[in-house]
């Protein structure tokens, strides 16, 4: 039985959102926010089966990702088996998924760590009070930005998009985004998503500014009843201690009543990974890739 595979569109939001919600491991990756946001990058497109949506990128080649929905009471021997009887690699499987295969398919699936795509998860507390000696270098940062200038923070709307979209342009201008596919595409996503605001309920967005003008922003959206995933965060490298003061403000007044929050994964960039890391998370979200043997 194959799948009947669609592009991506806003039309299937409220079931994508259905099934999603059904994930016993929820991960950034598969908010529909996110990948409506690098549909036009990645080309990602959808098929439905076995009340499952099974997505799949097919831009620069054709990769499938795990599927999204009830996890825990499908009958994976034979789904698996029906749609994919000569087998299938999966990237980017949560960790809850990869053991419900490993646990109901044995040796039929093959399991390999994906550390580049495990998400980071931080304390929402720990974020917004920055206390101990572990914060400490994050605290002065911020204690720099707000004396060294008038800021103030703000909550956004979807009246706000123009200037958003007015200061992504200055720091995309400062990063030469045009002359690196990578910031190129994210620039395109950003913008995908902002202009889409009233499509797209739930995103939580706030900005920081000095003597009225935008200097840094950020984009997210609650991902479960505990936790806010943070998609994209920018700020102009001219105030110093922005991304700090950003991150900060962000948790403390967007994102109070949450307890996590989750600062997505490093691709497997070493300078991203450390900044990751010097927030001290608390636990990440684990992925991997799975390869099904067929059967």
């Amino acid at each position: 039985m194959p799948l009947e595979y669609r592009p991506l569109s806003l039309e299937v939001r409220d079931d994508y959102n259905r099934l999603f919600e059904a994930c016993s491991n929820r991960t950034s990756d598969y908010t529909f926010v996110n990948i409506w946001a690098w549909s036009d990058e990645r080309g990602y497109e959808l098929a439905g089966a076995e009340d499952l949506f099974w997505p799949r990128v097919t831009r620069h080649g054709t990769t499938c990702w795990a599927p999204v929905g009830d996890w825990e009471n499908a009958d994976w021997e034979r789904i698996m088996r029906d749609l994919f009887p000569g087998g299938m690699t999966f990237h980017r499987v949560p960790e809850a998924l990869a053991s419900i295969w490993r646990e109901r398919l044995g040796d039929g699936v093959r399991l390999e760590d994906q550390r580049s795509e495990w998400e980071y998860v931080y304390s929402a507390t720990d974020l917004a009070d920055l206390r101990g000696n572990r914060f400490h270098k994050k605290k002065n940062l911020v204690r720099q930005f707000r004396r060294e200038y008038e800021s103030e923070y703000r909550r956004l709307a979807e009246g706000d998009v123009d200037e958003v979209l007015e200061m992504q342009q200055l720091w995309c201008e400062w990063k030469n985004c045009d002359d690196i596919p990578g910031l190129r595409a994210e620039n395109h996503a950003i913008a995908r998503v902002l202009r889409n605001w009233d499509s797209l309920p739930g995103l939580v967005c706030g900005a920081l500014y000095v003597k009225d003008f935008m200097v840094a922003y950020s984009v997210g959206e609650p991902m479960t009843d505990d936790m806010v995933v943070v998609h994209f965060e920018k700020g102009l490298a001219d105030y110093k201690g922005v991304y700090q003061a950003i991150n900060q403000a962000f948790v403390e007044r967007s994102c109070a009543g949450y307890a996590w929050i989750n600062r997505e994964q490093d691709m497997g960039e070493e300078g991203l990974r450390q900044a990751k890391e010097s927030y001290n998370p608390s636990r990440f979200l684990k992925k991997y890739l799975a390869e099904w043997k067929g059967r």
